[in-house]
This record gives structure tokens, C-alpha cells and sequence, in this order.
């Protein structure tokens, strides 16, 4: 996932028609997720220690979602089932459970562009060591790689595997969820005015009194140029590109965004960003481009009511969903003009 650079135009005079009295309390916190946590609040005079408390359980979160799903923690509830589940149903917490049905919901959407399962394949990268696998390994791999092998029993609360060697990731969409989770305790909390970011995956809630949340979304080649932004109100947004994890060998970029197709790093688009009320459907739809391509996956996204999105081709263009075209972008202009 990206870093989506988070444009906070007209701040100032946001500030000047707020309370007197009040505060946007904000903190960082890296290393959790694999990513740099962010969290900003609009806090009354009188709540600024229930602001800084409530940043607090955010980040604790945070950090409980890391230690159950990730796959670099052995100990986590998902390595537990990429232990077991091929050998035999494996109970999982109602937690994992619903993110699980959640992401194979989003496969059938995407028409299995987005599969957890890609780990069957994705396991053999490890793009800071410059490491991918041989093609006799991936074409081994391959025939695990199919969100049809995960079976659940709600009856049971179990999960397990149809095929040997299928592994699961839900790095393509933990982070979303993770990001709900943090707004969902602002929320119950009494915060109407917050973000809470994790990586490329973003939700606002409220605005900048008066003035909305604006994102700016990066060039994928130059990374302090902003190619176009967008106003958001109670929304969520992710950001894809084969920017963020990727090494160059011989011509050719190998990113973390897999094509459970191939086996091989999707390239049919440099960046996606898809808008939506939640950051887990935002995650999850947001890699959908890369695998299909922009038109096949702009039909996907025009095709649900709720879902807008900005891609960027190979050649540079910008491609807009018709939800953004009448806000008078045109439907595709070249990155950086």
C-alpha cells in the first residue's frame, strides 16, 4: 500500500471559524502493521484529555488487529490457520471470521481479482531482498491460489482449506478494517471531526468545519508531485501502486500486488484509489485494477453505487469513475498536467 499524501487545504480558516477554546490533537505512531499509523481528532476545550485517551485506544487496536492477523507474527491467529486449516477445520474468533467472509465477498465482486489466497504465491517474494520465485515455482504454487479452497462453517465458527498449500494474507484488506475499527472508537467516544490513516487506507469522518477533508494523490513516478485531489466528507479512500513494495530487475517491476491469475506482479494499472463509506470495502476493492484493468475494473466500480475511483494507466493517464465526472473531471487527462 502507498502513502497517500493527506492535502489538509483550508486548515487555517477552518481553525479560525472553530471554538476558541478547541483543538485538532494528531499522532503518529510507526512499526504497527507494517505501516505509519495516524490519527487526528477535533477535541473541545474540556476533551482534549478524552481526545488523547481516545488515541490511545486506537492505536491499542491497532496493534491487537497486527498481533491476530498478520502473517510475519507466528504466533497470530491467521498463521494458526495457515498451520492447520488444511488438515482440519480450525475454530477462529468471530473477529476473523467476519473479516473472512468480508474478503471472499470481495473476491466474488471482483470477479477474483482480489483473493487472499494469493499467498500461496506471495509467500516466495520478499521484495526488500529483491527475492521473487522461479517460474517452475509459481506454476507448483499456482493451483492453491483460488479463494474457492477457503471454506467457512458459521455453524462451527471454523475455517479450513480444500487444497494443499493454500496460504492467506489479508494484507489486502486488514488495514481497512483496522482503519474502521479506529473510527468506530472515535465515534463511540463522542469525536465527530477525526482521521484515522494507515498507510494508503484513510477515513474522515466529519469535516474541517466548513471545509472538507482534501486528498492529494501522488504521481507514481515522483512522489512530491500531487496529480490531482479530491474533496472528501465521511468517507474512506485507499490508495494501490507498484510504488510502494517493488524492486526493478532487468526492465521489469515486481510489486506486492500479485495477480492470482499468474502468479506474477499485476501491472495493468500504476495507482488506484477508490472512495467509498468504509476503508475495509475501499482496501479491498482498491487492487482490483491492477489484475483487470482500468476498464474492466471501472466497470466494476461503476456498477456500485456506493464506489468511486481515479486510475492511472501505463501511459500516464488519469481515468475517473462517473461519480467524479460530473464534480467537472474530465473522463481521462495525462498524469501530471
Amino acid at each position: 500500500m502507498c502513502r497517500i499524501a493527506i492535502v489538509l487545504l483550508g486548515a487555517v480558516l477552518g481553525l479560525l471559524a472553530a471554538p476558541v477554546h478547541a483543538a485538532w490533537l494528531s499522532r503518529a505512531v510507526d512499526g504497527i502493521m507494517g505501516t505509519r499509523i495516524f490519527v487526528e481528532l477535533w477535541a473541545e476545550d474540556d476533551a482534549k484529555q478524552r481526545g488523547e485517551q481516545a488515541i490511545d485506544a486506537v492505536m491499542d487496536e491497532m496493534r491487537h488487529i497486527d498481533e491476530s492477523m498478520s502473517v510475519y507474527k507466528p504466533t497470530s491467529e491467521v498463521s494458526k490457520v495457515n498451520s492447520l486449516a488444511v488438515q482440519q477445520p480450525v475454530t477462529i474468533s468471530p473477529e476473523l471470521f467476519k473479516l473472512l467472509t468480508t474478503a471472499l465477498e470481495y473476491s466474488r465482486i471482483t470477479e477474483g481479482a482480489f483473493d487472499i489466497t494469493y499467498a500461496s504465491v506471495g509467500y516466495m517474494y520478499d521484495f526488500r531482498a529483491r527475492k521473487r520465485p522461479t517460474e517452475q515455482q509459481i506454476q507448483s504454487a499456482l493451483p492453491a491460489v483460488n479463494y474457492r479452497h477457503v471454506l467457512l462453517d458459521a455453524a462451527t465458527s471454523t475455517v479450513r482449506f480444500t487444497q494443499p498449500g493454500v496460504r492467506i494474507d489479508l494484507g489486502g484488506i486488514a488495514k481497512g478494517y483496522a482503519v474502521d475499527c479506529g473510527i468506530d472508537i472515535l465515534r463511540a467516544r463522542g469525536f465527530t471531526h477525526a482521521l484515522v490513516n494507515a498507510g494508503g487506507d484513510s477515513r474522515v469522518i466529519g469535516d474541517r468545519f466548513g471545509k472538507p477533508w482534501v486528498i492529494g494523490i501522488r504521481h507514481p513516478d515522483h512522489p512530491d508531485q500531487v496529480i490531482t485531489r479530491v474533496p472528501l466528507t465521511d468517507s474512506a479512500f485507499s490508495t494501490s501502486g507498484d510504488y510502494e513494495r517493488y524492486f526493478d530487475e532487468d526492465g521489469v517491476r515486481y510489486h506486492h500486488i500479485i495477480d492470482p491469475r499468474t502468479g506474477h506482479s499485476a501491472s495493468k494499472v500504476r495507482s488506484a484509489t477508490v472512495i467509498a463509506p468504509t476503508a475495509t470495502r475501499t482496501d479491498g476493492l482498491s487492487k482490483t485494477a491492477f489484475v483487470l484493468g482500468a476498464d474492466e475494473a471501472m466497470r466494476i466500480y461503476n456498477s456500485l453505487a456506493d464506489v468511486d475511483a481515479i486510475l492511472v494507466t501505463p501511459d500516464g493517464r488519469i481515468l475517473y469513475s462517473k461519480g467524479l465526472e460530473p464534480a467537472g473531471q474530465p473522463p481521462s487527462s495525462p498524469a501530471g498536467h
